[in-house]
């Protein structure tokens, strides 16, 4: 669920740099979390 969530944050991110002139800096906190969430997942180590 958690790597499921980082991989959407991800996919808006990416879809927000076609944008980012209407976003800012949404773009990089979408970014940042998308991360951290991933990051996360790793660590858990647990598969899906």
């Amino acid at each position: 669920m958690l790597f499921t969530i980082g991989i959407v944050l991800l996919i808006l991110w990416l879809l927000g740099l076609i944008t980012a002139h209407t976003f800012g800096g949404v773009l990089h906190v979408l970014l940042v979390i998308a991360v951290v969430m991933v990051v996360i997942r790793l660590l858990q180590g647990r598969r899906i």
